[in-house]
């Protein structure tokens, strides 16, 4: 009977939460790499080079990493319902604002002031997850919602495409159209918050008594079972452990980055139409998808996470360096798939893993400086393609470094796994 009422409660939770967070991380990755598709008219018309298009991309990272931990303690302390509708109402307000943008300056600025309005939503939304999912359904769950990331790339591509194509309507360039058209969802899905998401399962009235009583009861027994979790703020943030998971995803960000803001990109340069850009750069994400959510559950069912990361980040690392070497368009998607699956597969094991010694505002810490610090490869990835490539003329360097940062996140995985090892047999 107990083993119902939670399948229930569980399945109701799922529904509950997992597709809307997925919309809201779907909507949040196209605005944050929207960049992409908007500098294949942008830069012309700004007279922007790659390398101030890699910098100006990259630094919305920079605001990202500053404002990253105070955005999850605030949403450790007023709950999810009511930062989340704020985090998403004012990085949709300074997305919107990149119409304004003039030069090198305005740009910087603007992708800076979008990088922390944004800070604290996807670290906010893994930090949530943890209340209502117990840990042997988490990389599955965080799998789903983190595949809003391929899917908005599969979906998003087109749209951000066939935006550019009302260059001109209303005295508007085609960027500046996109960025105003897509910026309108994020605005009104804040909105929206206020009323759907519910901050801790003791609130959902959504939920029968009886599947309210045992989710409590498990997410508790949960805690309870894990006394060695720091859960004062400052322990967590001094356990090396932290920093070490900030590296590992500190390469994988590079990786996806990399995808995000120059695959329309390097793709264009085999002489697609930006049309066909947009359905090409779908193709890989789409794959992604299958992958990241099969993966995810593998991890859950074998109990497993260091060689699901490990594999992952390989897997990505070699595409990447496949990518450096394509010399026709065919090529060049097939390595770009095998990127994305790496990439995208490699995210739900890792963040099951600070949980295991995280809880409270320790985890809310924790948890948000990992990706504020894992981020910022976000920031060197994409900036070092650019200067790369004004350096050489080629993507093949740049691409080849960044898979440098994957593999790195591969062996600092696993020594952190052998470090683990050695502490538990002492």
């Amino acid at each position: 009977m107990a083993d119902d009422i939670g399948t229930r409660a569980l399945r109701k939770a799922t529904w509950r939460i997992v597709p809307f967070t997925m919309l809201l991380y779907f909507v949040a990755f196209v605005d944050r790499v929207n960049i992409g598709f908007a500098g294949l008219t942008m830069n012309k018309d700004l007279g922007f080079d790659s390398s101030v298009f890699g910098i100006g991309a990259g630094i919305f990272f920079l605001g990202y990493f500053l404002f990253e931990v105070p955005s999850n303690l605030a949403l450790e302390r007023v709950g999810a319902r009511i930062w989340i509708a704020r985090v998403m109402v004012t990085w949709a307000l300074f997305s919107a604002a990149m119409v304004f943008v003039r030069g090198a300056t305005s740009f910087y600025v603007l992708r800076f002031l979008l990088g922390a309005a944004e800070a604290g939503f996807f670290p906010g939304v893994i930090l949530y997850l943890t209340y209502w999912f117990p840990a042997r359904r988490r990389a599955a769950v965080t799998a789903w919602f983190m595949a809003a990331v391929p899917i908005s790339t599969a979906v998003g591509s087109p749209i951000s495409a066939a935006l550019l194509g009302l260059h001109g309507f209303l005295g508007l360039a085609g960027w500046q159209w996109m960025f105003l058209l897509e910026a309108a969802p994020a605005a009104l899905l804040g909105i929206a918050c206020l009323h759907w998401l519910t901050d801790r399962p003791e609130d959902a009235t959504w939920l029968g008594a009886d599947e309210r009583d045992w989710l409590v009861r498990t997410m508790e027994a949960e805690r309870a079972a894990n006394p060695a979790a720091h859960r004062s703020l400052w322990r967590g943030l001094a356990d090396p452990r932290v920093l070490a998971l900030s590296l590992v995803y500190f390469g994988t960000s590079a990786g996806l980055y990399t995808l995000g803001i120059w695959s329309p990109q390097i793709i264009k340069g085999f002489g697609l139409t930006t049309m066909q850009v947009g359905w090409v750069n779908a193709i890989p994400a789409v794959v992604s998808v299958a992958a990241m959510v099969a993966w995810g559950r593998n991890s859950d069912r074998t109990g497993e996470r260091t060689w699901h990361v490990v594999i992952a980040c390989a897997v990505g690392a070699g595409g990447l360096v496949f990518a450096g070497f394509a010399t026709s368009a065919a090529a060049v998607v097939l390595a770009l798939t095998v990127v994305n699956v790496g990439v995208s597969a490699s995210k739900p094991p890792l963040w099951s893993m600070p949980t295991k010694f995280l809880a409270g505002p320790a985890a809310a810490a924790g948890i948000a400086t990992i990706n504020a610090v894992g981020n910022l490869g976000g920031f060197v990835g994409p900036a070092m393609i650019g200067w790369i490539k004004r350096a050489t003329g080629g993507f093949e360097g740049g691409l080849h470094f960044v898979a440098g940062l994957m593999f790195l996140s591969a062996v600092l995985t696993l020594a952190l796994a052998r470090g683990g090892e050695r502490a538990a047999a002492e």
